[in-house]
Formats: structure tokens, C-alpha cells, sequence
């Protein structure tokens, strides 16, 4: 059974840094594309960033420079170091898995940024 676990939100001030983990079981990991996308309310989802197997990144326009991901394909897990966190970053976050015909989501974890 795959299964993606995100934790590390909260509520954050602005200008304040949060890191979120997405741990992956079920799947061979190391094969995976990871994404992590968020959900404000009403509006859609979004991509925020993406991580190749092997290694590369991309970064929506929104957060790059503020955004870092990385992965450590010998725990399973991706992160997400978000620094400078603006009111506009507040949403769900969201990690997915994507492999040829493998397409997995975690349950998401909330990012609140306010003062």
C-alpha cells in the first residue's frame, strides 16, 4: 500500500521559515518525481515545486529563491525549506508521487502565515 505522509506546517509569521517532510512507503522511491502543490481556499491547486529522481528542481515564479527542495532517497523523504513566508503562501500543501503509471498524494498539511 503507497502511502505519502507530509508534516511541518503550522501557523508562522511573516517573513518567518517552515520546513515540510513528505515520507513515502509503498513505492520505489528513488524512481519517483516528487511535487509538492498547494490548495489556498477558492482557489485551485497550484505547483509549487518539483523534484526529479534524479535530483533536479524546478520552482513556480511565486517561490523561487525563497522555496528549496531536496531529497534523501535513503529515508524516503523530501523536503521543503520554505523561508521569507508571505500571507499569500498560506494554503494546503501537498505532496505527490509521480512515476509512469503511478500517481500517488499525500493528505496534505496546512501552512498559515499571519501576524
Amino acid at each position: 500500500q503507497v502511502q505519502l505522509v507530509e508534516s511541518g506546517g503550522g501557523l508562522v509569521q511573516p517573513g518567518g521559515s517552515l520546513k515540510l517532510s513528505c515520507v513515502a512507503s509503498g513505492i520505489i522511491f528513488r524512481l519517483y518525481r516528487i511535487a509538492w502543490y498547494r490548495q489556498a481556499p477558492g482557489k485551485q491547486r497550484e505547483l509549487v515545486s518539483v523534484i526529479t529522481s534524479g535530483g533536479r528542481t524546478n520552482y513556480a515564479d511565486s517561490v523561487k529563491g525563497r522555496f528549496t527542495c531536496s531529497r534523501d532517497n535513503a529515508q524516503n523523504t523530501v523536503d521543503l525549506q520554505m523561508n521569507s513566508l508571505k500571507p499569500e503562501d498560506t494554503a494546503v500543501y501537498y505532496c505527490n508521487a509521480n512515476f509512469e503509471s503511478g500517481d500517488y498524494w499525500g493528505q496534505g498539511t496546512q501552512v498559515t502565515v499571519s501576524s
